[in-house]
Parts: C-alpha cells; structure tokens; sequence
C-alpha cells in the first residue's frame, strides 16, 4: 500500500537521527515515491527480500535515481552480511524477477481456465519439467493472491504490457476472498491452525 509506505517514511524520517538510511521491502512499489517523503532521499532505497526470507539466498537492491552510492554500496552490503546473495536493479515496478515470474504465474491461469490441464498437472509439468520448487498455483497461494493481483496491476500501470493484464479469474478469487494459504483457501485448500 504506497499511501501506508509514504506515510511511514514521513514518520521514519521525522523519529530517525539524519545519519540513517532507510530501506523498503517491496516487490513493485515505487521506492522514489518513498524517498520523496523523506529529507534523505539520497539515503533511501529498496531491499527486497524474497520470501520466505531464511530460506531464499536472493536479495534486490533496489537503486532509485535519488539514492547515493554510498547507500547502494551499503545496502549491498547489509545484504551480503545476512548471508544473501544481493542483484542491483533500477527502480521499477516488479525489478528482475517479479518482472519475469507474474507473467509466467498470469499465464498459468490462463492455461487453466483453458483447460489445457489441471492446476494439480500445470503445477506437476513446472516442478518435473522446469526443476522449480513449487507450481504456479502453489506459488500463487503461498505469495496470496491478493498480493500477487496487486503486484499484476503495478505491473500493468507502469509497463501497459498485455501480459501484465491480471486474468479476470485471479481477480474473482481474490473478490470472494480466496487468497490463498493466508485465508485457508485459494487454488488449494489449507488447514487453518
């Protein structure tokens, strides 16, 4: 939520000493547009972790074209000591991989509501025949759909690219609520604790 994100660095940038750097974790939101909000633009910047967080070795730094490089080489840094393996990457919505993986995760829905095959065999085919971890529809809920309709909108909005055009299921789930793993119920159904 970019009104929640800017409201936080105006607060972030009023309570903290003028030294300190600040950084966000978003996958697509504008990280000037927080920097803006602060009087320390040049020491704003993104660090998106992927999630779930302990596990995935990759973090974006994510460049904004107020941010000094003594920020970016800090913020890299920062990130190589968590043991991460940090990218640089331009500020734009969806940065290297969620510019490539909401696509592939739109179309598989796509593919679904075809009916070349099950959400059971489409998930099945990517693990067996792309060696990924999980399929689209378990990504899908685990990512929430509601995150991952908001991040096919930014997507959309800042590039106009067709693939980035949410398929009008995702968005009916995420209507009735089906999220996912966090509403117990999304492409698969999970047992709520």
């Amino acid at each position: 939520d970019l009104g929640t994100k800017r409201h936080l660095f105006s607060e972030l940038d009023r309570i903290c000493k003028d030294h300190t750097m600040l950084a966000t974790n978003t996958s697509t939101l504008p990280v000037v547009d927080m920097a803006m909000e602060t009087g320390r633009p040049e020491k704003v910047c993104g660090i998106h972790f992927f999630n779930p967080a302990p596990m995935m070795k990759l973090v974006e730094i994510v460049r904004p074209i107020t941010a000094s490089d003594e920020t970016i080489d800090a913020a890299k840094a920062f990130a190589e000591a968590c043991g991460k393996t940090a990218v640089l990457v331009k500020d734009q919505a969806g940065f290297i991989v969620n510019a490539l993986l909401f696509p592939y995760l739109n179309n598989a829905v796509r593919l679904l509501d075809q009916g070349v095959a099950t959400q059971e065999d489409i998930d099945d085919a990517m693990k067996g025949g792309c060696g990924f971890p999980m399929g689209p529809f378990a990504l899908l809920d685990l990512v929430g759909l509601d995150t991952s309709l908001a991040i096919l909108d930014a997507l959309y909005e800042e590039h106009r690219d067709p693939n980035y055009a949410a398929v009008p299921r995702l968005r009916r789930m995420v209507s009735a609520e089906l999220f996912g793993r966090k509403s117990g119920k999304g492409f698969y159904e999970y047992k709520r604790s």
